[in-house]
């Protein structure tokens, strides 16, 4: 069982005194799984807080609370995955399985060899797809929390957060000293990017940049999480 909820769906609302379905929550519920009116889901704030529910058996299929809010603690530490811009839907993958895993902020960022670049207006559409990709993948894996997609960054910025790493085949093992972890460009790292930050080795070989995202946060979730043992 998760440590949210029951294994039941999973949906998210803007509160918890009175719960309020979307539109499309509501569609999921009843056309998508099916649902029929008393059969019980749990609704999620996004923030660590969520609450039994029923499916109502009114016409617009209201949520009926079943139970007191349950608050979760977050984990520590925050764990936050930077990628470089890569092609594709490749970037809807990385953060479909971010969310999965638990991993805390998804940042995507430009770097000196990235050959993806969006401008204004197509990084704000991408950047909001990728939080509808991150909510989407948040009911499935019944997370509490949903993660903080940031908008498109330089790789400058997130060098200068605290505890910040880049992955490289010749870093060191991973750590929870390092809880956020730069993923590099199709093209490499440049050398003035190897000289401003330390690494952490996260294979023995060279791996695509979205398998190396999501190896990193699995890694981290792991550690945090007391999967695998800490070093």
């Amino acid at each position: 069982m998760k440590p949210g909820g029951s294994d039941g769906p999973r949906v998210f609302v803007d509160g918890l005194e009175r719960v309020e379905l979307r539109d499309e929550d509501r569609h999921h519920l009843t056309r998508s799984l099916r649902l029929r009116p008393g059969e019980a889901f749990t609704a999620s704030d996004g923030a660590g807080s969520w609450r039994a529910c029923r499916l109502g058996s009114g016409p617009d299929f209201e949520a009926e609370p079943d139970g007191d809010v349950v608050f979760v603690e977050a984990p520590r530490p925050r764990l936050t995955i930077g990628f470089a811009l890569i092609k594709g839907g490749r970037p809807e993958l990385v953060v479909q399985k971010l969310t999965e895993l638990g991993v805390d902020a998804i940042v995507p960022f430009t770097a000196e060899h990235s050959v993806v670049r969006w401008d204004s207006d197509r990084a704000a559409r991408h950047t909001e797809r990728l939080r509808r990709v991150a909510r989407e993948a948040a009911m499935q894996s019944r997370q509490v929390r949903l993660p903080d997609i940031g908008e498109v960054a330089e790789f400058a910025d997130l060098a200068a957060r605290p505890g910040a790493i880049r992955a490289d085949i010749s870093g060191t093992p991973p750590s929870l000293d390092h809880p956020t972890v730069l993923i590099g460009p199709e093209g490499g790292w440049s050398d003035a990017e190897r000289r401003q930050l330390g690494a952490i080795r996260i294979s023995s070989s060279v791996l695509r940049s979205e398998t190396a995202a999501i190896s990193a946060a699995a890694l981290l979730t792991a550690l945090r999480d007391g999967v695998t043992a800490r070093r």
